[in-house]
């Protein structure tokens, strides 16, 4: 038994750890105090702004490392913490309403390692330092509210086939609908079932009147709160992505909370104004008549209009001022295909109050353009007592061109892709919060808490493996330097795919290094003792180098697929912190099979392969 790999196999394992110490690279780079400054609803950061920063910065003596445009933001890096905490203050006071500010960390890494795709590994926020916040949606106010809309839609149903109802109440349940006789509550239960299919239905007399009781059923209920929740969670991502973090994190727990995670913010009090900031949407007739240019440019606006700008390009565009339906009326939309054209297009379901008013403004403005509006109450920066300063910021989102005169379900068209009727469609349900929020738990992180978990971590990691190095040379002599070699190469090819990834390390994803660190050598055991074991029964020391790593290969497998089948479960089943343990267990599992079994191969194959050897040093 030779014990030699082939010329590929080699370079292969050469190739393998060549690639990952250069992703390992960037995580080794200082990370730099910094500020971004990032635009919203169509504003833009540019040079006259960069340099309206610069100034502001420059007098007030405060000092700054760099600055630079990345991904339509403006990124400013600082000498120290002390200067970013005094800088944050200085920018709130010169950016734009629709520009806003966050505090972050950035990796001093350089231009030729980030071109090439080397990123360091993103930092959750136990290591970072930020801002958790855990929300509490109102699921009975949302049902409320939909009954309440079908009340609306009720009434408008009745009265358009001209049948006299008493009156119409809604409870906590559902909707009773009171008629003077049996024959009217008769036609009333055969429209009102054909009109709310989805509704359950039952009729009963009482007091000398006759009812129709229509209520939610359950899979309606779920129904309901499931689009509650999704609309809050896209409107409470939206108000983050403004803010310009780095890697937030908005996302369910459990049927009726949402977390919301902003590394490196450090102003609870902002975040809870954005999360809990009221929005809504109107729709308006173009104004066809007068050009939107001319008015902006010689700042007469014709009377009965007023002058908007489209969030998409920031042009002008001239509305009137009568609003035909707000996004209050909205009951739902959804995307899809325009059945005529074959084009993108978003259907709109509006209540009975907007479906009249829809109507009657539409039918004689058949051919020509109507707009959304998206309409927000946003904070712009503070006054001297430290309260928020709110403005009412409006765009226009859409534009499109009535077709036909619309009611209660009406498409939009106009709309360049299947993505952006996608997203129109989510902003129309979500423009506005669609229940009541509460915040039930809210915990501030700050960054030297954060750096001392980092390295609180990084002491673990290197305490775990100088324990274990040490282990294994003493009891594994040479072979235990292999398996050494194979535990540091597993930490760096760890660390290259959690930077490829962009995966986001927690402090329980360090537990998982930690843990790897221990499993990764177990392989090595296994082999090892088998290799002992074939020499003790009279094997030569090639032989037994052979028939080691043969015969332990399928317990290795058994063990870490069993491993990795608890990593993908944990990772399925857990919440954030689960997951990160589960991600760097996951990918440390694999990259140790690698190493472990590859890897120190290859080494043992270097020293003692292709000679005729007495004795193993094992």
């Amino acid at each position: 038994m030779l014990n030699q790999y082939p010329l590929w196999k080699n370079l292969l394992v050469a190739f393998v750890l060549a690639i990952g110490l250069f992703y390992a690279l960037p995580n080794l780079y200082s990370q730099d105090p910094a500020i971004v400054v990032s635009g919203s609803r169509g504003a833009v950061v540019d040079s006259l702004l960069q340099e309206k920063i610069n100034t502001a910065l420059e007098s007030s003596g405060i000092a700054v490392k760099a600055m630079e445009e990345k991904e339509e933001r403006l990124l400013i890096r600082f000498p120290s913490t002390t200067d970013q905490q005094k800088a944050q203050h200085v920018i709130a006071g010169v950016l734009p309403e629709n520009v806003s500010y966050a505090l972050t960390t950035a990796a001093n890494v350089p231009g030729w390692l980030l071109a090439v795709g080397g990123k360091p590994v993103n930092l959750g926020l136990d290591l970072r330092g930020g801002i958790h916040v855990l929300i509490d949606v109102d699921m009975d106010a949302a049902i409320k509210d939909k009954i309440e809309a079908y009340t609306g839609d009720v009434r408008t149903a009745l009265r358009s086939r001209k049948l006299r109802y008493l009156t119409v109440k809604a409870d906590a349940k559902g909707v009773d609908v009171k008629f003077k006789d049996a024959a009217t509550r008769d036609k009333a239960e055969e429209i009102l079932g054909n009109e709310f299919r989805n509704l359950g239905m039952e009729t009963r007399d009482a007091e000398g009147a006759y009812f129709v009781r229509l209520t939610l059923p359950p899979a309606e209920t779920r129904l309901i709160k499931r689009f509650a929740l999704q609309q809050n969670i896209t409107t409470i991502r939206n108000r983050v992505n403004a803010l310009g973090v780095a890697e937030p994190l908005v996302q369910q727990q459990g049927e009726r909370r949402i977390v919301v995670e902003l590394p490196g913010v450090q102003d609870p009090t902002q975040v809870k104004n954005i999360l809990g900031a009221t929005a809504t949407l109107e729709y308006r007739l173009v104004d066809t008549e007068h050009d939107a240019l001319d008015a902006k440019n010689s700042g007469k606006v014709p009377p009965g209009s007023r002058l908007y700008k489209v969030r998409e390009d920031g042009r002008p565009i001239l509305l009137k001022k009568r609003v035909i339906v707000t996004g209050n009326q909205i009951t739902d939309a959804s995307s899809g295909f325009d059945q005529r054209s074959g084009s993108p297009m978003v259907l709109v379901n509006l209540d009975g109050k907007g479906a009249r008013r829809m109507r009657n403004v539409t039918i004689d403005n058949v051919g020509k353009p109507m707009a959304v509006v998206f309409k927000e109450n946003r904070i712009v920066g503070r006054d001297a007592e430290g309260k928020p300063i709110k403005r009412l910021v409006e765009d226009v989102i859409s534009v499109a061109n009535i077709l036909e005169p619309l009611g209660a379900r009406f498409q939009t068209t106009g709309l360049d892709s299947p993505q952006e009727a996608h997203e129109l469609a989510l902003l129309l349900r979500a423009g506005a919060l669609a229940a009541p929020i509460d915040i039930v738990e809210e915990r501030t992180i700050g960054p030297s808490l954060g750096q001392e978990n980092i390295d609180q971590g990084f002491k673990s990691v290197i305490i775990g493996l100088l324990l274990v190095m040490v282990f294994m040379v003493g009891y594994y002599k040479v072979f235990g330097l292999f398996a050494n070699a194979a535990l540091i190469a597993n930490l760096v090819l760890m660390m290259a795919a959690l930077s490829l990834l962009q995966a986001t390390l927690t402090l329980p994803g360090i537990a998982g290094i930690v843990l790897t660190v221990g499993m990764a050598v177990d392989a090595n055991v296994l082999i090892y003792e088998r290799i002992r074991e074939e020499m003790r029964v009279g094997s030569t020391p090639q032989a037994s180098i052979h028939a080691g790593y043969a015969k332990a290969f399928s317990t290795i497998m058994d063990a870490n697929i069993t491993t990795l089948i608890a990593a993908i479960v944990l990772f399925s089943i857990g919440s954030g912190p689960v997951k990160g343990f589960a991600v760097t267990l996951a990918i440390g599992i694999m990259t140790s099979m690698f190493t472990s079994i590859v890897g120190t191969r290859a080494l043992a194959n270097l020293v003692y392969g292709g000679k005729r050897v007495k004795k193993l040093a094992i």
